[in-house]
């Protein structure tokens, strides 16, 4: 993998529940998972989140913009995107027995993505 941007700090969760608004300033919390290394698995999961919980991809194109760097203009964009996708399914996956509800949830999202169906809206769990 070529990564574009110089390492730095990661959030680790960087998505629309974990950031507080003040308002037009927003600030990232729940920094539980916080690394440091390439920038582009952060901005990938901001990417995930706008196409897959129905923000849009307008939403995603104003972040981009004014972040400064499309993380989907990345050769290994498909693989990182492949990858968090993955993740994030898994870990859902592994609370089911602690929200049982969620299990239809999980495997519609297991059936999208062995059926490659990248435009599939999931339901925050």
């Amino acid at each position: 993998m070529n990564f574009a941007l110089p390492v730095g700090p990661l959030q680790g969760d960087p998505q629309h529940r974990n950031a507080l608004h003040h308002g037009d300033a927003a600030v990232l919390c729940d920094w539980d998972t916080v690394a440091y290394g390439h920038p582009e698995w952060d901005l990938v999961t901001i990417e995930v989140h706008c196409r897959r919980f129905g923000y849009g991809p307008e939403h995603y194109e104003d972040f981009a913009t004014a972040y400064g760097y499309d993380v989907t203009t990345l050769t290994g964009y498909p693989t990182l995107r492949d990858l968090r996708e993955l993740r994030m399914v898994t870990t859902n996956a592994c609370k089911v027995h602690h929200a049982p509800e969620s299990i239809h949830e999980v495997l519609r999202r297991v059936h999208g993505l062995e059926n490659e169906d990248l435009g599939m809206r999931w339901r925050i769990l």
